[in-house]
C-alpha cells in the first residue's frame, strides 16, 4: 500500500509538469530537458550519497539504456510537443500513457484487469478525448508552430513513458535499486545537453525560467521518478495506470488558471469521467481486478 501511495505522490508532482514547462519557454527542448534533469539528477545524488548508496549506480547497460533512454527521451518529446503544439491538446495527448500502463500491465507483468478496471480505463480514456475533442485552447491551434508535428510528438511521449513504466517492474527490471535513478538523470541531463548543443540553437534560461527550471528538477522532473519508480515496481501498476487520469484534467486546470487556455463545459464533463473512472478502479479487487 505505502509503494502505490508513493506512486500517487508522483502522480500529484506531475500535475505541475506542463506548467513548469510552459513557464521556461521558449527555452529549447534539449536544453529544457537537460537543465531540469541536472537539478533532480544533483537532488538525488546527494540524496543517495548521504545514505552511502553509491553503489546502486553500478548497474549493467541494459538497465541504463532502459533508465536513460526511457527519462530522457519521453521529456525530451514531451517538451517538443508543448512547443510546437498548443499546450492544452498536446498535454491531454501526451496522457495516453495511463491507459497503455493499465493495459500492457496485463500481457507484460501478468496481472488480470477485471471488468471493473476495464471499465475505469473506459470512462477515463473517454475524459481526454472529450477534452481533446472540446478543443479548450482556441485558437491556440492557429497560433501554434506546427500542431500536426505537437501531436504526433505528445503521442510517442506517451507511449515511451508508458513502456518505461512497465518495463521497471519486469522481472529483469524490478530488482534495480531505486537509487540508481539518480544516475539515470544525470545520463540523461549529459545526453539532452550534448544534444543541445549539437541541434539547437545556443540559448540560456533567464528570469522566470530560473525558478520554473529549479521546481520543475526538484519535483516532476526529480524527485516524481523516486517515487514512481517505487509506485511502479512494488506497487499495483494497474491502479496507479487508471488513477493517472485525474494528472491531465489537474494539468489543464493549472494550464487554464495561468491563461493558456480556457476552461469549458467540455472540461467540467471529463474531470467528472476521469474522477469517476479512477474511483471505479480503485474500489476494484485485487484479487480479481
Amino acid at each position: 500500500m505505502r509503494a502505490t501511495l508513493a506512486g500517487c505522490a508522483a502522480l500529484l508532482l506531475w500535475a505541475f509538469l506542463a506548467l513548469l514547462a510552459r513557464l521556461a519557454q521558449p527555452l529549447p527542448p534539449l536544453l529544457l530537458t537537460g537543465l531540469a534533469f541536472a537539478v533532480g539528477g544533483s537532488l538525488g545524488l546527494a540524496v543517495v550519497a548521504a545514505r552511502r548508496r553509491l553503489g546502486a549506480l553500478r548497474q549493467p547497460p541494459l538497465v541504463w539504456l532502459h533508465g536513460v533512454g526511457g527519462l530522457a527521451g519521453y521529456h525530451a518529446l514531451y517538451f517538443a510537443a508543448l512547443a510546437l503544439a498548443p499546450p492544452v491538446e498536446a498535454n491531454l495527448l501526451n496522457y495516453t500513457w495511463p491507459l497503455l500502463i493499465v493495459l500492457l500491465a496485463a500481457p507484460l507483468r501478468g496481472l488480470p484487469l477485471g471488468p471493473r478496471r476495464l471499465a475505469g480505463v473506459g470512462l477515463g480514456a473517454a475524459g481526454a478525448v472529450l477534452l481533446l475533442s472540446g478543443a479548450e485552447a482556441g485558437g491556440a491551434a492557429a497560433a501554434a508552430a506546427n500542431p500536426a508535428a505537437g501531436y504526433a510528438l505528445a503521442l510517442a511521449a506517451g507511449v515511451t513513458w508508458a513502456l518505461y513504466s512497465v518495463l521497471a517492474g519486469t522481472r529483469r527490471l524490478a530488482r534495480v535499486p531505486t537509487e540508481a535513478v539518480a544516475g539515470f538523470c544525470l545520463a540523461a541531463a549529459a545526453l539532452a545537453l550534448l544534444g543541445h548543443a549539437l541541434f539547437e540553437p545556443p540559448a540560456w534560461p533567464a528570469g522566470r525560467q530560473w525558478p520554473a527550471l529549479l521546481l520543475l528538477g526538484a519535483g516532476p522532473v526529480g524527485g516524481a521518478f523516486f517515487l514512481w519508480d517505487i509506485g511502479m515496481k512494488r506497487g499495483d501498476p494497474r491502479l496507479l495506470g487508471t488513477l493517472a487520469y485525474a494528472v491531465p484534467v489537474a494539468s489543464t486546470l493549472l494550464l487554464v488558471a495561468f491563461g493558456e487556455g480556457r476552461l469549458g463545459p467540455a472540461t467540467l464533463a471529463a474531470a467528472a469521467l476521469v474522477v469517476g473512472g479512477g474511483a471505479l478502479a480503485a474500489t476494484a479487487r485485487a484479487d480479481r481486478s
